[in-house]
């Protein structure tokens, strides 16, 4: 192809000093053929399409190798095939290509996938297949009694997709597990996790000139699992607004009244099924729904090990004379502790196991923090129900309270239902809930409240005899 000042002088040559075709080829000594193109046909650029040609790009075998590479690049290294394994699975399907071909196609496929990657991530804002993830301390009851339930909530921003755990504390041991338990709610571990800098994971939060430290056992189950981790900046939660968001989204549409919970791995399947029917509105921005675009963002985690990380910590300890020793800020006495220097701790999220050097469990147990409990102020609501009775069935304090109570304050007959109100009233200020369930009968007796010739009083042995089994074991623990 001849340079553009070339070409112009051709043209200048043909129409304006009026030269023929075989004297511009003299002038400029070119081709004649060339000479008749660059004078009498209009160069008008066009687009040029360079198709590869070969059989990795005009038969299926490209394709099938290029699907393999994507569901492997979601592996860690050590399960990924390899390229003398492709080539031998290629062949069992028929190919009749060389290996050298296929490492041409493969060495092409990684450089041009991993530079698009690169350039995606510069420049979305949030890609597919990072997570954020923090907590939030949020309340629900047990047994009759208030739990403060830490929520670990794992947020995509990409989709908006959300998933929630709930927990007792928010040490190393509840924080691994609850990413645990995410990842297989998930189906799948996040290719890059945001956090803030919290203490299971973060030993020495990012100055000017270093960046943060991660803790050994945070690195090790991150190593593990394959993903990358990010922390924030000290006192920049903007820097993971996803999340933040996502946790006041949990509180206020999940624990606004504080749900019953039997334990905690049954709550953990309520939220995931309550977040899971949430994902069915439509994204705020994006105009589709979240379910949609989360099944779009699945594509690109990374795959799960075939066993979950396992959890623990393992310390030495010694007890006091009194043979205790100390776990969560609480004393635990350890029988027989005193007989031995040195006892082994293995803690998981809820339980605690002390095993002396001859391997015996001299104690095995929750942790303190799963008994931790805060009672309702039932005497406050108690009174505030005296002033407006008919409030009673619509409270939302009705549901916590033990089944015999229940039914007895829930008479349809207004006056009664105050009577009896100020009666557990004045059993509440020398008893508590748990008591007044336990000795119901020979408390509202001694408080002599209506009767058995009340037309409204309920029969307890009937209603005991129709409760199922199970119910009424139930109502013995508070």
């Amino acid at each position: 192809m001849l340079a553009m000042s070339d070409i112009n002088c051709i043209k200048k040559l043909r129409n304006e000093k009026g030269l023929s075709i075989s004297e511009i080829q003299r002038t400029m000594k070119i081709n004649w053929r060339t000479a008749k193109k660059y004078a009498d046909e209009d160069q008008i650029p066009q687009e040029k399409l360079f198709k590869k040609k070969g059989m990795m790009y005009e038969e299926k075998w490209g394709e099938i190798v290029s699907d393999w590479l994507f569901e492997d690049s979601k592996l860690k290294k050590k399960s990924r095939r390899t390229k003398k394994q492709m080539f031998e699975e290629l062949k069992d399907l028929g190919f009749q290509g060389s290996y050298r071909t296929v490492c041409y196609f493969i060495s092409e496929w990684k450089n041009t996938h991993q530079e698009e990657k690169d350039n995606g991530y510069e420049r979305l804002e949030h890609p597919p297949g990072e997570a954020q993830v923090d907590f939030g301390v949020m309340e629900a009851v047990q047994d009759g009694e208030i739990v403060d339930i830490h929520a670990l909530v794992m947020s995509f921003p990409n989709s908006n997709a959300g998933y929630s755990v709930p927990l007792p504390s928010e040490n190393q041991e509840c924080f691994l597990y609850g990413l645990n338990i995410l990842f297989k709610q998930v189906g799948g571990v996040p290719k890059r996790i945001r956090i803030d800098n919290l203490t299971p994971a973060v030993k020495k939060t990012r100055t000017k000139i270093e960046e943060a430290q991660l803790t050994d056992e945070f690195i090790q189950f991150q190593n593990y699992y394959g993903f990358d981790v990010q922390v924030c900046n000290p006192r920049s939660g903007h820097e993971k607004g996803n999340v933040e968001n996502k946790v006041g989204y949990v509180r206020y549409n999940f624990f606004t009244s504080a749900p019953i919970m039997e334990s905690y791995e049954s709550l953990t399947d309520q939220l995931f099924h309550r977040l899971e029917a949430d994902r069915n509105r439509i994204h705020y921005s994006k105009n589709v729904r979240i379910e949609d675009l989360w099944q779009e963002e699945k594509k690109y985690l990374l795959a799960l090990p075939e066993k979950p990380y396992p959890v623990f910590k393992e310390e030495f300890v010694k007890v006091n004379k009194y043979n205790e020793i100390k776990v969560d800020q609480s004393l635990i006495h350890v029988p027989k502790g005193a007989n031995y220097n040195q006892l082994q701790m293995i803690l998981t999220w809820d339980q605690l196991k002390i095993v002396s050097p001859n391997g015996e469990i001299l104690l095995d147990d929750y942790r303190p923090y799963m008994k931790k409990r805060k009672a309702l102020p039932w005497l406050s609501i108690i009174k505030t129900w005296i002033q407006k009775p008919r409030v009673v069935e619509y409270s939302r304090y009705t549901k916590y309270l033990p089944g015999r109570v229940k039914e007895f304050l829930l008479v349809d007959n207004l006056i009664i239902r105050r009577k009896r109100l100020n009666g557990l009233a004045n059993l509440l200020v020398t008893h508590d809930m748990k008591g007044i369930n336990e000795n119901f009968y020979e408390l509202i007796a001694e408080e002599k409240l209506p009767g058995e010739n009340d037309p409204y009083e309920v029969d307890w042995i009937k209603y005991d005899s129709l409760a199922p089994i199970e119910e009424v074991a139930n109502e013995t623990k508070y």
